[in-house]
């Protein structure tokens, strides 16, 4: 055989007896799989695939502006197991079962014996299942010993450990600022967590998954390798002062129940920056349990309603920035009755029955109804002819020159537009008694926090500021943007109109004859007006139907250089009183009592200069940060001598001198704490892996660990004293 026919040969052997049987059993197959079982395959495929899925990144914290955690995201997971994972050997899971069993019933889920454990892992293994739950719901701490369990110590692949992650939102101080820190449900968007969702939310990430249930749409990960890692949220500072919440919300909580209201709500406010230091809303809900009182409507912002007399302020500051009025100027009160298109009008303070006129200050003091009406029917109404039969624009121009016909614009959705009517319109319902009306704080409607903003402008000395909630958004405790102070503008009214209208908020206080000198303190000034108003009434020329009530006192304090505003309004009072000053002043007292008993700068310095410093009454052997021991001596003008460079320090008295030295603290050793307050305590302690545990209250007198032992994680009991 020649070469050319050898070599044919061996290609036809190779065609015939390989190739070809090769491609004909190919095609049966193909046709087979594709056709013949093609929806058999189709089914599993959907059944069985692998996809890339999202990865929810981790939700950013709320905080108060100390850092107290207002809302946060606790992570759980749900711990299952693949028994049939492609890794796993055959070896490595009979070897691993019966400890993997034990531990889990010892440890996991105590409910069932080892032997139980075993069996069921095993029936599962042989099902073919892929995703066998063995606990929900565990913490990161329960997870990490989970995964140390044997077999499962080997991995998701060799192992089958699946741990899937969720968060759970909590919020640490519980039912504290619940409707403004707000939450997010679907498409519905709440509060702080609304309006920040996509700061707070962060954003997913993507990890490829099988799906392993025919029947449910479950998917475990795949190798972490394909996993793209999610940007997690940021966290946002507000403004809210943790401990004047907590006091707003108790005052407030006090006062629905005493007078059983429909609702109640409270804001205090930062005078110089807008900033809300505190919001508190009560509604009454009724349960299976009887009503109680939850915060289950921000009522702060979203209530507009006819303010009542806390309104006199912007009709008394319109008359005054017009020059139509001085405050000593007399005017008639008509002994507290009289009417205006036939409807009648009546004063609610048994003083005015008494008088025939009385001064403007006076009017304003004693909230005389008649007396406001008055005097802007007499000087806005088309019947003044140095109006220009303009009368009625020119009072809502200057209502509208104090923004009062703007919203506040704060950040969280839901606050209601206020309404200021324009002059003669029809579409307003405008008549000839909306003048009067409104000078009293009807046929209007304003927010309680766009009234405060008002106040707040005023007591600022006419500079208004935009209220606000959020001060910084931070990522890993790096501020990544501040929200600063927003000035709306920067005059309202006149510097004199602002200096009365202040002299005026003084007197409801200070003189004798003002709605609120029931509620003055020797302690200190505060400046207000107090508010009552009818709400769900109907009047006609015969008779009136008042449904109810609306109690209101809206101010600031100190009087003479304001620090917070506030408002504090209560719905429908239902007994004990309905007056402003009775129901909703109370209140506000409560809340600035406390603000001046507690904020340290409130309170006048000591004199230390006035008498001789005695080794007796200087702060010996007191240990703690420097920069914090620094800025108490210098607030109490206290000289001390010493300059050293540590972190921290302690005080020694020598003579009649105080000295600072070094306090060295070791960061392998445990230190001696003994003379720190806690917070510096726990500083020192817990950086250092210590577990610490308190007893009593003050300074550290005692520790259960000697100083210069080797720090190695023990707990440390310490004993303030």
């Amino acid at each position: 055989m020649d070469v050319k026919n050898e070599v044919l040969y061996r290609v036809y052997i190779l065609l015939f007896g390989v190739i070809l049987p090769v491609a004909v059993i190919l095609f049966y197959r193909t046709i087979d799989i594709g056709v013949v079982q093609g929806e058999k395959w189709r089914a599993k495929g959907e059944d069985l695939y692998i996809a890339p899925r999202p990865v929810e990144p981790e939700r950013g914290n709320i905080m108060a502006r100390d850092g107290s955690l207002l809302a946060t995201s606790i992570p759980f997971f749900d711990i299952y197991m693949d028994p049939n994972s492609t890794g796993m050997s055959e070896a490595d899971f009979l070897q691993n079962l019966d400890t993997l069993s034990q531990c889990i019933a010892k440890y996991v889920d105590n409910r069932f014996t080892p032997g139980g454990f075993r069996e069921f892992i095993l029936r599962k293994r042989q099902e073919g299942a892929r995703y066998v739950p063995i606990q929900k719901k565990v913490t990161y701490l329960q997870k990490k010993q989970i995964e140390q369990f044997p077999l499962f110590n080997l991995g998701q692949i060799r192992g089958g450990f699946i741990a899937q992650k969720s968060s759970e939102r909590v919020r640490p101080f519980g039912l504290l600022a619940l409707r403004t820190v707000g939450y997010v449900r679907g498409d519905r968007k709440i509060g702080l967590e609304g309006a920040f969702d996509e700061v707070l939310g962060g954003q997913p990430g993507q990890q490829f998954m099988l799906k392993v249930d025919p029947n449910q749409d479950i998917w475990i990960p795949t190798e972490d390798l394909l996993r793209i890692e999610p940007e997690n949220g940021a966290d946002i500072l507000t403004t809210i002062d943790i401990n004047l919440q907590d006091v707003t919300e108790r005052a407030l909580m006090r006062a629905v129940n005493a007078h059983s209201a429909d609702w109640g709500t409270a804001i205090v406010m930062e005078v110089k920056t807008g900033a809300i230091a505190a919001i508190a809303n009560l509604r009454r809900i009724d349960t299976e349990k009887g009503p109680g009182y939850y915060e289950a409507y921000n009522d702060a912002i979203a209530s507009a309603a006819e303010p009542g007399s806390t309104f006199k302020l912007a009709t008394m500051m319109a008359l005054l920035e017009d020059g139509f009025v001085k405050l000593d100027d007399t005017i008639p009160i008509y002994k507290g009755r009289t009417e205006f298109y036939n409807l009648s009008l009546e004063d609610s303070n048994p003083l005015s029955f008494k008088l025939d006129s009385t001064s403007v200050r006076n009017v304003f003091a004693m909230s005389s109804n008649v007396g406001m009406a008055t005097l802007v029917d007499r000087y806005y109404s088309d019947k003044n002819p140095r109006n220009k039969n303009k009368g009625p624009e020119l009072f809502i121009e200057k209502l509208k020159q104090f923004n009062l016909h703007l919203p506040s614009n704060i950040e969280i959705e839901g606050e209601a537009a206020p309404l200021i009517k324009e002059a003669n319109s029809k579409e307003d319902a405008w008549s000839g008694t909306t003048l009067p009306w409104m000078a009293i704080g009807y046929e209007l409607l304003q927010t309680p926090l766009q009234t405060l903003t008002f106040f707040n402008a005023v007591a600022n000395n006419g500079k208004m500021m935009k209220p606000y909630l959020v001060s910084e958004i931070q990522q890993f405790g790096e501020t990544q943007k501040v929200f600063k102070p927003t000035v709306v503008k920067r005059n309202i009214a006149s510097a004199a109109t602002i200096k009365k209208a202040q002299e005026l908020l003084l007197e409801v206080v200070e003189n004798e004859w003002g709605t609120a000198s029931k509620l003055k303190t020797s302690g200190y000034q505060f400046a207000g007006k107090t508010g009552t108003s009818q709400i769900d009434y109907q009047r006609s020329t015969n008779k009136s139907r008042v449904g109810g009530y609306q109690a209101s006192f809206a101010g600031y304090f100190p009087a003479k250089s304001p620090r917070y505003s506030c408002i504090v309004v209560i719905n429908n009072p239902r007994q004990r009183g309905f007056y402003g000053a009775d129901v909703a002043g109370p209140v506000f007292r409560e809340i600035s009592d406390y603000c001046m008993e507690s904020i340290l700068d409130f309170r006048p310095l000591l004199d230390t200069l006035s008498v001789p410093l005695a080794s007796a009454v200087l702060p010996a052997e007191v240990v703690g940060a420097g920069s914090d021991i620094r800025k108490i001596l210098d607030m109490l003008e206290v000289k001390s001598y010493g300059n050293p460079e540590t972190d921290f320090l302690v005080t020694v008295v020598r003579n009649d001198s105080l000295l600072l030295e070094r306090r060295t603290l070791a960061s392998d050793i445990i230190p001696s704490v003994v003379g720190m307050g806690l917070r510096d305590a726990l500083f020192v302690l817990e950086n250092r892996g210590l577990k610490v545990e308190v007893e009593g209250s003050g300074k550290v007198i005692l520790q259960s660990v000697r100083a210069g032992t080797p720090a190695r994680g023990q707990t440390v009991k310490l004993t303030l004293g």
